[in-house]
C-alpha cells in the first residue's frame, strides 16, 4: 500500500482526515491487528453486505470529514436483520447529509474488555504514544499510559503494565487473558508510523476490542493529518568545557558594584570574598572611587589583569552596551543577575533576544539572565544571592527558580550533602537545561544530578540527553507548574487525554529520570544517591524498637511497591538466640527496646547477610541520646543521688554508641554491597542527613520519618530498574 501517496492525495484534496476503511488499511501495514469488514455505497448494498457478513453486524456512516461518528448518530449496533440495517442506513444518510461517502459494514463482536490506544504530536517532545482503558468512559476514567517515540518493546511492556485497570489484561469473567503482544506490536506499530508519516497528525483507535479469546480488533480507527510539524530553531549547544570554564574562574569582576548593603551589587561580592574564594576580583562602577576598600574601576577595559567571569547585576536595559568592552576585554563569560528581560513580557523578551544576538557576534557566554548565581565549593566560589555555603560534594544542582536552588542548597549545608556546583539557570537565554545535562556527563565530579524544572526549550534534546546521562548517573527531578492550564484540545480521544504534566511524567520515566513529587524529595534522593549502594531488589528488611513503628513502615513499603519478605526459619532461629523469647519473630524485627548495645549491631549484619533482603530500614537505633538527655535533666531536679557526673558519663557512652553505630553500619554496606536506610527516634540541632566515616566510599543516611526513608529506597528501586532494562 502507498501509504505516502494515499496521504498526499488527501492532503492535495484538502482532506484533513482519512475514511475509516483507509486508515484501518494503513493500519494494518503497522501492526495493529483490525476487524474484517466491507464498503458499501448505498443501503441496498449495504443490507447485502450484512447478510454475507451474518447477523449481528454494525453500520457506520463513511465520510473524511466525519470524525466523531457517535456523536452524530453515525453507528448503529446490534443490527439483527436486513430490515434493521435498511432502517440503519437510511437514518445514517438523513443524519449525515453531503458528508456521506459511504457504509461501513463489520461483525458485532463479542467482547467484555474494550482499550483505547493512538498517537498525536506534542509541541515539545514529538509523537507521543499511548494506551489505555477505551470506550465511551475514555474520557472519565483517564487510565492512560504514554511514551514518545521512538517506543522500544520494553517501553510498550511497561505501558501495559502502568494503567491503574491492568487486571483487565489477565483472565477476566471467563474470557482469555489479552494477547499481550499483539498489544505490544501495534504500539511499536504506531510509533514506526508516526516517524515515517510526519504528516499524520492524530491516531485514534477505540476500541481495541479484546475478544474472549484474547486476542483484539480495532473496531474504529481515526487517522487526522496535518502539515509537516515544522521544525524549530533552537539555540546551539554549548559544549561542556566552555560551561565549565564559568564555574572555574580564576578572576572575577563585579559590574554594577555597589556600597549600599542590601544591593546585588554589594551582596555578591561581599559573599564571594567572605566564602573563601582565592581568585582575582574586580569592581566595576562608573563612578569609581573605592568600595569596602577596593579600587572601582571605571569600566572593564581599565582592569589590568585577566578576567575569567564578568558578575552582571546593571539594569537590563544597559546590558547590551557592555559587550564591546567586554570583547575588547576578551571576557568570554558573564553571569548575568540582571532581571527584566523575557520573563516580563514582550518588551523584555525582544530586549533578550537582541542580547543574545550581540553576545553570539561578540563570542560571549550568558548564563542568565535573572538568575540567583553560581556556586563551586570545590574552589570556595558562593556567588549567590544568599548566604549559603554546602561542602564539595558530587550532587551537581541546577534550579530553574533561584529562591528554589538556594533553598536547597541551604538544606543541603544543614544535612551535610555535599554538593558538585550550582546554579540558579534564570531565563536560560544561551546556556539552557539541555546543555547543563550534557555537561554532567563530561563531567567527573558529578556522581548525582538534581534539577528543579519548569519548562524545557528543546523537548526532544531533554529526553535524548536524559536517557543518555541516567545510564551513567542518576537524574533526580521535580517539576514544577504541573497544572491542567496546559490541556489542549484535540480531534481525537488519544489528543484529549494529555496534559503537559502527564506527557513530561512519561518522558521522565522513559529517560530514566527519578521524579519526585516535594523539594525535600530531591535532598533525600541527594543523600542516597550518593551516600549508598544501589539496592539490587525491592525486598526490605526491617529492625525496629517498637512494633507500631515498623508495622507503619511494612504498610509504607507496600504501598511504594517494595516486599517485606518472611523470614526464614534459619533466620528465626538465630535471633532466637540473640532476642529475648517475646520478640516478634518476624520481619519487622522489633529487637523490643533492649539497652544491650551489642543487639542491633547483631541484628543489623544477620539481616544484610540474608538473602532474602535487599536492603534494611532501622528504626530509632539513632537519636536515643536526645531522649536520654531529657531524662538525665529530669533526674538532676529530681533525684539528687545522682552526681550530675555520673549521668554525664551515661550521656557520653550513647553518644560514643551513635558514633561507632554509624561507623558499623557503613562497614557492613561496604561489606555486602547493601544499602541501609536509618531512621531517627529524634532529631535536634546536631543531627544531620548524611554522615561520613573516614576511608569508606558509602555514608550513613538517617532520615526523620519511616516514609522518606522508605521514599528513598522505593526511588532507588526505580532507577535501578531503569538500568537493568537498558
Amino acid at each position: 500500500m502507498d501509504i505516502t501517496g494515499l496521504i498526499r492525495k488527501h492532503i492535495n484534496d484538502e482532506k484533513h482526515a482519512l475514511i475509516e476503511s483507509e486508515s484501518k488499511q494503513v493500519l494494518i501495514e503497522y501492526n495493529v491487528p483490525v476487524i474484517e469488514e466491507k464498503i458499501a455505497a448505498t443501503p441496498d448494498e449495504a443490507v447485502f453486505l450484512a447478510s454475507s457478513i451474518g447477523f449481528p453486524v454494525v453500520l457506520k456512516g463513511l465520510g473524511s470529514s466525519i470524525l466523531h461518528k457517535t456523536e452524530m448518530g453515525l453507528v448503529h449496533l446490534n443490527l439483527k436483520d436486513p430490515e434493521e440495517v435498511k432502517a440503519a442506513a437510511l437514518t445514517i444518510e438523513k443524519m449525515a447529509g453531503d458528508k456521506l461517502e459511504g457504509f461501513l459494514v463489520q461483525p458485532q463482536l463479542k467482547g467484555k474488555r474494550e482499550f483505547v490506544t493512538g498517537m498525536f504530536r506534542d509541541p515539545h517532545f514529538g509523537p507521543v504514544i499511548m494506551f489505555g482503558i477505551g470506550g465511551i468512559f475514555t474520557e472519565a476514567f483517564s487510565d492512560v499510559s504514554f511514551r514518545i517515540a521512538p517506543v522500544t518493546e520494553n517501553d510498550a511492556e511497561e505501558m501495559l503494565d502502568e494503567i491503574r485497570a491492568k487486571v483487565l489484561l489477565n483472565e477476566f469473567r471467563g474470557e482469555n487473558a489479552v494477547n499481550r503482544k499483539q498489544i505490544i506490536k501495534a504500539l511499536t506499530g504506531l510509533s514506526r508510523l508516526a516517524l515515517e508519516q510526519p504528516q499524520i497528525a492524530e491516531i485514534d483507535i477505540n476500541p481495541l476490542i479484546a475478544l474472549p479469546d484474547g486476542n483484539l480488533k480495532a473496531v474504529d480507527a481515526l487517522i487526522i493529518l496535518g502539515p509537516d510539524s515544522e521544525k524549530k530553531e533552537f539555540l546551539p549547544s554549548i559544549p561542556a568545557d566552555d560551561i565549565g570554564s564559568v564555574f572555574y574562574p580564576r578572576s572575577i569582576a563585579f559590574v554594577g558594584a555597589s556600597s549600599q548593603m542590601g544591593k546585588w551589587g554589594h551582596t555578591l561580592f561581599t559573599l564571594t570574598i567572605s566564602g573563601g574564594y582565592e581568585g582575582e576580583i574586580y569592581l566595576v562602577n562608573p563612578k569609581g572611587g573605592t568600595i569596602a576598600g577596593r579600587p572601582v574601576y571605571k569600566s572593564v577595559t581599565e582592569i589590568p589583569g585577566k578576567v575569567d567571569l564578568a558578575v552582571v547585576t546593571i539594569p537590563a536595559s544597559g546590558v547590551i552596551n557592555l559587550l564591546p568592552d567586554f570583547k575588547a576585554k576578551k571576557i568570554r563569560n558573564m553571569l548575568l543577575i540582571t532581571s527584566g528581560f523575557g520573563e516580563t513580557g514582550v518588551k523584555g523578551k525582544e530586549l533578550e533576544k537582541n542580547l543574545v544576538s550581540a553576545a553570539q557576534d561578540a563570542g560571549i557566554l550568558i548564563l542568565g539572565p535573572n538568575t540567583m548565581g553560581i556556586c563551586n565549593p570545590h574552589i570556595n566560589l558562593y556567588c549567590t544571592g544568599s548566604h549559603v555555603r554546602p561542602r564539595p560534594g558530587a550532587t551537581a544542582v541546577v534550579a530553574q527558580s533561584g529562591n528554589m536552588g538556594t533553598q536547597l542548597l541551604a538544606f543541603a549545608e544543614r544535612q551535610d550533602i555535599g554538593i558538585r556546583a550550582f546554579c540558579g539557570s534564570g531565563n536560560e537565554a544561551m546556556i539552557t537545561i539541555e546543555d547543563y545535562i550534557d555537561a554532567f556527563e563530561a563531567d567527573n565530579l558529578t556522581k548525582t544530578v538534581m534539577l528543579y524544572v519548569e519548562s524545557v526549550k528543546n523537548g526532544r534534546r531533554f529526553f535524548e540527553s536524559a536517557c543518555r546521562v541516567g545510564k551513567k548517573k542518576p537524574i533526580i527531578l521535580l517539576k514544577g507548574g504541573r497544572s491542567k492550564a496546559g490541556n489542549r484540545a484535540a480531534a481525537s480521544h488519544t489528543g484529549a487525554m494529555t496534559s503537559d504534566s502527564r506527557i513530561f511524567d512519561a518522558v521522565c520515566r522513559q529517560a530514566g529520570i527519578v521524579l519526585v513529587e516535594q523539594p525535600m524529595d530531591l535532598l533525600d534522593l541527594s543523600a542516597a544517591f550518593s551516600s549508598l549502594p544501589l539496592p539490587k531488589g525491592n525486598r526490605a528488611a526491617i529492625m525496629t524498637l517498637g512494633g507500631g513503628w515498623g508495622v507503619v513502615t511494612s504498610d509504607l513499603c507496600s504501598q511504594y511497591g517494595l516486599e517485606v519478605s518472611e523470614l526464614s526459619q534459619d533466620m528465626i532461629e538465630l535471633m532466637d538466640k540473640i532476642l529475648p523469647p517475646y520478640w516478634s519473630r518476624s520481619n519487622p524485627v522489633d529487637i523490643v527496646g533492649e539497652n544491650d548495645p551489642s543487639i542491633p549491631m547483631t541484628i543489623i549484619e544477620e539481616l544484610l547477610k540474608w538473602e532474602g533482603c535487599d536492603a534494611v530500614i532501622n528504626l530509632g537505633i539513632l537519636g536515643r541520646r536526645i531522649l536520654l538527655k531529657r531524662l538525665v535533666d529530669s533526674i538532676l531536679d529530681a533525684d539528687p543521688t545522682y552526681t550530675p557526673e555520673y549521668l554525664e558519663s551515661i550521656s557520653k557512652t550513647l553518644t560514643a554508641f551513635d558514633e561507632n553505630y554509624i561507623k558499623h553500619i557503613v562497614t557492613l554496606m561496604e561489606k555486602y554491597n547493601k544499602p541501609v536506610f536509618g531512621v531517627s527516634l529524634l532529631t535536634d540541632e546536631k543531627d544531620k542527613t548524611v554522615y561520613r566515616v573516614g576511608g569508606c566510599s558509602f555514608k550513613g543516611v538517617f532520615y526523620p520519618s519511616p516514609e522518606r526513608a522508605v521514599k528513598a529506597f522505593a526511588k532507588m528501586y526505580e532507577y535501578k530498574r531503569f538500568l537493568s532494562r537498558k
